[in-house]
């Protein structure tokens, strides 16, 4: 069973809710970005979310921009993180890592040979925000392939008829964008998240988990009867870089996102 699958089940068996971080790949460095990781894993964070430097990724706000921009700038690149990927996973760090990334990454290194190095590095699955149900075709005839990384399908607050299709044959988790717009929109979630969530959960049978602008776990505490769990991006990469990716700073705020969210 897939990593995700595997943490998710267990999960539900305790009535325990998700928590999940996104973090950029590379920063501060590769070495330190691989810490950070093991101390998440340590500190009961359940998936990480590692974000795969892109020029332009369109669905980011400011901070997670600039920390994208940064990475580059050090010289991260895809190969790069597939080799920290490979390092980890040899050193037995086994907690869930998803790549989110966009399209064109994955188009220009070959979709084959990026699945396959998925493969053999032990990602468990692949969040593409640019790539909509329509186009999923080709990447999809290889995710066929054993322990390959699961694709996570995004739903947002206007996706509305096309929901059930959506989530239609989705695995892993249900990526639910809490509000219109780009990510790190401090707590501005849409007028009718409570109603856009459980139009989501009714539709699909894995768990449900929101995103954008998430910042503690009292921001989801209106809808924690509704979804499985919270993503945490803009505002984990902030707390990083004003506490020089210290990693007490790190354990602190994973483990008390945890034990609040499920309290």
């Amino acid at each position: 069973m897939n990593r995700i699958e595997e943490k998710l089940k267990n999960l539900q068996k305790e009535n325990k809710k998700a928590f999940i971080t996104y973090m950029t790949a590379g920063l501060p460095d590769y070495e330190n970005c691989k810490s950070i990781i093991r101390t998440q894993e340590a500190a009961g964070t359940d998936i990480i979310e590692l974000g795969v430097p892109f020029s332009d990724p369109v669905a980011d706000g400011p901070v997670i921009q600039s920390a994208s921009y940064k990475a580059i700038c050090q010289g991260v690149n895809v190969q790069g993180v597939f080799e920290m990927m490979n390092e980890i996973r040899a050193e037995g760090v086994n907690i869930p890592i998803v790549y989110m990334m966009y399209y064109n990454t994955v188009l220009h290194y070959g979709v084959e040979r990026f699945v396959d190095d998925c493969i053999r590095c032990g990602v468990d699955g692949l969040i593409i925000p640019d790539l909509p149900m329509e186009e999923q075709d080709e990447i999809k005839q290889y995710l066929t392939k054993e322990s390959a990384p699961i694709l996570i399908q995004l739903v947002s607050p206007v996706s509305k008829e096309r929901i059930p299709e959506i989530v239609k044959d989705a695995r892993g988790f249900i990526y639910c964008v809490s509000s219109m717009g780009v990510t790190g929109q401090a707590g501005s979630f849409h007028k009718t998240i409570i109603e856009y969530l459980e139009s989501v959960k009714a539709a699909a049978d894995i768990p449900v988990m929101m995103g954008f602008g998430i910042r503690t776990a009292a921001d989801i505490e209106p809808m924690k009867h509704t979804i499985d769990g919270a993503i945490v991006g803009s505002h984990f990469i902030r707390l990083m870089e004003e506490s020089n990716y210290d990693l007490k700073a790190v354990e602190d705020y994973c483990s008390t996102f945890k034990k609040e969210i499920n309290l």
